[in-house]
């Protein structure tokens, strides 16, 4: 009999970096045709500067961990950079190719969504590839709606391919805004 083992979710590490990277390195190559320059894809240092620089500014970056394996990553980046929008995140997830379906894509966005909502955010947008049925159903699940079709914006699989923009509330009904997170650390 398999030994179920228990996923904890829980705040990225630097330690964690080179496994985020492998996990985002196989996502973004998968799809594109051979030949294609991927070389600006995020190699290490840029993932670490990243990473410290999310936190510095306690935006939410969790890691799903079994074991002591790093099996997915989550995130959140500002959805614009203008002042007006500093309550709203732009979400990003990436579940290891060997335990997708396995709902670690789930417990990492119960432990986003939570902490976002603990740092005062109060919408979560989301852009997701339109033949991602998967993908699609997950945040429906949590909450999110269909704001917004992005038509033929990327090119995979030899075709082009349309996107899907979700969107989540997290607001607790107040009116007034908690203070907001930090623009800048300078």
């Amino acid at each position: 009999m398999k030994q179920d083992k228990t996923i904890v979710i829980r705040p990225s590490r630097e330690t964690d970096v080179d496994a985020m990277l492998a996990i985002y390195h196989r996502h973004i190559r998968r799809g594109i045709d051979v030949g294609v320059d991927d070389s600006d894809t995020r190699q290490p240092d840029e993932l670490r500067q990243r990473r410290k620089n999310l936190k510095d500014r306690r935006f939410p970056h969790v890691v799903a961990i079994e074991g002591e394996k790093v099996v997915g990553y989550a995130y959140v980046v500002l959805f614009r950079k203008r002042p007006a929008y500093r309550y709203t995140v732009k979400h990003s997830i990436y579940v290891h190719h060997d335990h997708i379906g396995q709902g670690i894509g789930s417990l990492l966005m119960r432990g986003l969504i939570d902490a976002c909502a603990a740092a005062g955010f109060r919408q979560m947008i989301g852009y997701i590839a339109a033949d991602n049925v998967a993908s699609l159903a997950l945040h429906e699940r949590f909450g999110f709606v269909r704001v917004g079709l992005l038509p033929g914006v990327a090119y995979r699989y030899d075709r082009w391919a349309d996107s899907v923009m979700v969107q989540r509330s997290l607001a607790s009904g107040s009116t007034t805004p908690p203070p907001p997170p930090p623009l800048s650390t300078r």
